[in-house]
Parts: structure tokens; C-alpha cells; sequence
């Protein structure tokens, strides 16, 4: 398992990595329409669909993101959007956490297959505006997660003892939680270094949140850090819902797409919402 793991990290990355340094928008926006149309299909698989019919929502994910990208969507400011996709995160998380998985078995299935594809768009239009924004920008959104989600691993191990969603996912823990705030202003630090030791032209997330001071720095980062963690949770709930362990196989060793970038869904509008608003 380790090994089938390690291999495909490294196929993603020798992929992932080109069309992320790549000087045109085209390579990376394309790599992650077709991510996004694996994610419609996996949630469409998640929400009792069909084979024939959950391969026919992917593609029309796909090709929707396609003609919005060859409308001019990429170009456009999307504030309203990153609030009202900001918005619905914190409501799903506060009543849908708060109800577990038979509030959510309880919703009709339209509605949240509907739900989830918007926001699967939302999370592509700003994964591909980040790295519009500049390549510093999106690194810092992307090792965020990263940060809290291993820190919160590690810390969870040593020193885990009271559950954080036990019946969603009996391996977090508060401790584990609060360790992955502390990784998050770590990497804060170093990004903070990073951006004034080389000039960048488009700083990190963390060098805009500190323009709000200390304070306001702490409060957003633990904000989006706490985001991470409902996004991870609220895929537990939608799998166990589901009865799925894991959304797809379609990563050998890693699952599916949505398995993998759970806890980026939300933190990626919740994070240009900020930026933007910065700007005003």
C-alpha cells in the first residue's frame, strides 16, 4: 500500500507540478477542470446516482467549467461568489456537523447533489484565480491545508485524548486540532520571512492577513484553519452517509479526488474572499 501510494504521489506531482510553474494560466486551469469533473462524478456517485448517470455529471461539470473559461469567466472579479460559497460552508458546517449523518440522509438528494457540484465549481474558479493572483499566493493557500492537516496528524498521535467528531472521524482530536493552528502560524512565519526576503510581486495569503495586524492575522488564520478541519469532516459525514470509505479509486493508494482535497474545498473561496476584500 505504502509503495502504490509513494507511485502515484509522484505521477500527480511530475503533473501537477509543471502545469503549476507553468507561465499560462491554460496547463493548470486545465489540470484542475478535469480534477473537478473526477469530483462531480465521485459526488454524484455519493449521492446514490447511477454509474451511467454519475459519468454524465462529471462530463457536464467538465464542459461547464469549459464554456465559462471559454466565455471569460477566469477573467472576471467573482467577490459575490466567494462570499455566498464562503457562506454556505459555515452553514452546512454548523447545522450539518450539529445533525451528523441521518440530518444529512434526511435531505432530499437534489438539492445536496446540486449543492455540492456548485461548490466543486466555486472551489475550481478559485484554485484557478489563486494562481491568476500569483504562484506565491496559491503555494501559501495550498500548504496551509497541507500544514494543518499533517500538523494535526502529528499532534493528534502524541498527544490526542479528547475526540473531536467521534462518530465522524474517530482519529481527530481537539489536541490534534489545536496542534494544526500552531503548524498554520508556523508556516505563517516562514511566509512572512519568505515574502520579504525576496521581494515576491504577489505576496502570500499570510503577508495580506498581516496587514490586518496581529490580531486580526491570529483570528483569520485560525478561522481558515478551523475551515480546513470542516471540510474534512463534512466528506466523513457525506461518506458515511453514503456507506463509502472512501469517495473513488480513481488515486491508487490515496482514493479519489475528493479524498484529497476535502479540506481545500472551503478554504479556497473562504481565502480569496478575504484576499479581495483586502484589496478594497
Amino acid at each position: 500500500m505504502l509503495k502504490q501510494r509513494i507511485i502515484t504521489a509522484l505521477l500527480l506531482l511530475a503533473v501537477l507540478l509543471p502545469a503549476m510553474f507553468h507561465d499560462a494560466i491554460g496547463p493548470f486551469a486545465g489540470l484542475a477542470l478535469v480534477l473537478v469533473a473526477a469530483a462531480g462524478w465521485e459526488w454524484a456517485r455519493m449521492n446514490a446516482c447511477g454509474p451511467a448517470v454519475s459519468r454524465l455529471i462529471g462530463v457536464v461539470v467538465g464542459l461547464s467549467m469549459l464554456i465559462f473559461w471559454w466565455w471569460g469567466g477566469l477573467d472576471r472579479s467573482w467577490l459575490p461568489v466567494w462570499g455566498a460559497a464562503s457562506a454556505a460552508w459555515l452553514m452546512l458546517s454548523l447545522v450539518m456537523l450539529r445533525r451528523g449523518v441521518p440530518g444529512w440522509q434526511a435531505w432530499p438528494t437534489r438539492p445536496r447533489l446540486v449543492i455540492g457540484l456548485c461548490l466543486l465549481a466555486c472551489a475550481w474558479l478559485a484554485l484557478v484565480q489563486a494562481r491568476q493572483v500569483g504562484l506565491v499566493f496559491l503555494l501559501s493557500v495550498l500548504t496551509l491545508v497541507w500544514a494543518a492537516d499533517i500538523a494535526a496528524y502529528a499532534g493528534g498521535r502524541a498527544f490526542g485524548r479528547r475526540k473531536l467528531a467521534p462518530t465522524l472521524s474517530p482519529g481527530k482530536s481537539w489536541e490534534g486540532a489545536i496542534s494544526g493552528f500552531v503548524g498554520v502560524c508556523l508556516l505563517a512565519a516562514f511566509w512572512l520571512w519568505f515574502d520579504r526576503q525576496y521581494s515576491v510581486d504577489a505576496p502570500s495569503l499570510f503577508s495580506r492577513l498581516w496587514t490586518l495586524g496581529p490580531l486580526g492575522a491570529g483570528v483569520s488564520v485560525l478561522f481558515l484553519t478551523a475551515t480546513s478541519v470542516v471540510g474534512d469532516l463534512l466528506e466523513s459525514l457525506v461518506k458515511r452517509g453514503a456507506g463509502m470509505k472512501d469517495s473513488s479509486q480513481l488515486l491508487p493508494g490515496h482514493g479519489g479526488v475528493l479524498d484529497r482535497v476535502d479540506a481545500l474545498l472551503p478554504v479556497l473561496p473562504v481565502a480569496m474572499l478575504m484576499t479581495q476584500l483586502l484589496e478594497k
